[in-house]
């Protein structure tokens, strides 16, 4: 299984990471933190390289679920990185270790942005083979500052059976498919209670939900893990169910979940990313695919005529100043009524693209000569983009 995961050792320091995988929910109290920790360390007893970003800066649990003491600041490598704690073969950073268990992380917006970051890229992981994210509930500057940063490989979406539960796991899922994250499935955690003396199983909050939810919403069903006493005893004694009781039913539960997970973790294909492109000099230029989803670009190129953009379905040519004036930044365009705020008489005619980068996996950030780089252009936005059809892919 370590196979579907092991890569070669790459340059790029964000490569270094592996598959970078957010394990999300739609509102607290699923036991999203509880999957994660799980299937971490399942990961690790497989012989893959692992790392956990506890990234729910105000709630951290991580370090207590997996035995990482919280009151003893991390260490500093010689290259002035954060050295990740480890546990159980798993690589770990939290907010935990950095504020203890009783003092409360106080950030506004911006900050929380700076510590996801920082938790990414600052942090001395080495070279992983999967890079586990655990979100903290909801749809906001969390799971965003992850979507537009880094190309997440994908995301798993973690339920309970019940129907409040559910109907907000889909509004996470849409969120993910908004900023291009493929979902890698739906874990139906808490599914049923099994009596340890009888053996009967009670499903306190309803049966199958996740299922429906999932075949409704053509998402991967992962599986169901069982609302199971031990899985909370672990919890609480900083050792997963997975590595105290491997063979019991709730670990095999697990055991489904991480195989169904790492069997669908082959690349996608389109554009390579993560990129910044300085077109004057050519430096960081993306390499082009040969394949890839309708959604996503194959290749982009730039000349004096304007932004070539390859398509699985053939090419679209775009013109520098039409790109520009297109920009739907909040400081060009009404965020609640959509009405342009740009005068196109202030955009010179000669304006070109000076800088190209990737936004996660959905948009592209663009600079240009007029001094302009608020603006992010889904690929969604540039494929309705009037322009000329260019030669085929």
């Amino acid at each position: 299984m370590s196979a579907v995961l092991r890569q070669a050792e790459p340059a790029d320091p964000l490569a270094r990471l592996g598959r970078l995988i957010a394990v999300a929910s739609g509102k607290g109290g699923v036991g999203k933190s509880t999957v994660s920790a799980n299937l971490a360390a399942i990961l690790a007893r497989r012989g893959l390289r692992v790392g956990l970003v506890d990234a729910d800066l105000y709630g951290p649990s991580i370090p207590g679920m997996l035995g990482i003491a919280a009151d003893t600041p991390p260490a500093m490598s010689p290259g002035g990185k954060v050295i990740p704690a480890e546990a159980h073969g798993v690589k770990v950073i939290s907010m935990a270790m950095l504020t203890g268990d009783d003092r409360p992380a106080v950030l506004r917006g911006p900050m929380v942005t700076k510590y996801l970051r920082m938790f990414v890229t600052q942090v001395d992981w080495s070279t992983l083979d999967v890079l586990l994210l655990d979100l903290p509930p909801g749809t906001g500057d969390t799971q965003l500052t992850l979507a537009q940063s880094f190309p997440l490989a994908g995301a798993v979406v973690v339920s309970t059976p019940q129907d409040v539960s559910l109907k907000i796991a889909r509004r996470g899922i849409r969120m993910m498919e908004q900023v291009s994250v493929p979902i890698l499935g739906i874990v139906e955690n808490m599914s049923g209670f099994t009596c340890p003396s009888c053996g009967g199983v009670t499903h306190i909050f309803h049966q199958g939900g996740g299922r429906s939810v999932a075949e409704g919403l053509g998402v991967p069903f992962l599986g169901a893990i069982p609302l199971d006493p031990a899985i909370v005893d672990g919890g609480d004694s900083g050792v997963p169910l997975v590595v105290d009781s491997p063979t019991s039913l709730a670990a095999r539960a697990f055991e489904v979940v991480a195989d169904a997970l790492t069997g669908d973790l082959a690349p996608s294909g389109g554009l390579r990313m993560p990129f910044d492109w300085t077109l004057a000099t050519g430096a960081g230029r993306p390499a082009p695919a040969s394949h890839g989803p309708a959604g996503r670009p194959l290749a982009l190129d730039y000349d004096a005529t304007g932004l070539t953009i390859g398509w699985p379905d053939g090419s679209r040519h775009l013109d520098p100043r039409e790109l520009r004036l297109a920009c739907r930044c909040a400081a060009c365009r009404d965020e609640l009524t959509g009405k342009a705020l740009l005068d196109p008489a202030k955009v010179p005619l000669d304006v070109v693209p000076v800088r190209i980068w990737s936004v996660g996996n959905y948009a592209l950030g663009i600079a240009f000569s007029d001094g302009h780089d608020s603006g992010i252009c889904t690929f969604e936005a540039l494929r309705a983009l009037e322009g000329s059809e260019a030669e085929d892919v």
